[in-house]
């Protein structure tokens, strides 16, 4: 089963994007959830978790700009609201449970930021 990543796209420095993430209940219900990006040249880093609990951690560098959630009602879908984007968080971004599993790894959806 992969996940499968959408929403990406091309945004200018300052604007916001909307990622979100569905799979099968089953993975949501019993796993802590993230989302990872991996920039050209860059080892895949993890940006965002959120647990069963609803507690959240983030990398530093997205602190304060991005906002990872889950649909609680369905715990189907994870989101990454992403607002102030930089020019440094082009990449592409994926969803996994934590820790990551391969069999999970999609595509994942290209964001790029750019004037």
């Amino acid at each position: 089963v992969q996940l499968q990543a959408f929403g990406g796209g091309l945004v200018q420095p300052g604007g916001s994007l909307r990622l979100s993430c569905e799979a099968s209940g089953s993975i949501f219900s019993v796993n802590n959830m993230a989302w990872y990006r991996q920039a050209p040249g860059n080892r895949r880093e993890l940006v965002a978790s959120v647990a069963n609990s609803g507690s959240t951690t983030y990398t530093d560098s997205v602190k304060g700009r991005f906002t990872i959630s889950r649909d609680k009602g369905k715990n189907t879908r994870v989101f990454l609201q992403m607002n102030r984007l930089e020019p440094e968080d082009t990449a592409v971004y994926y969803c996994n449970t934590v820790p990551a599993l391969r069999d999970y790894w999609g595509k994942g959806t290209q964001v790029t930021v750019s004037s």
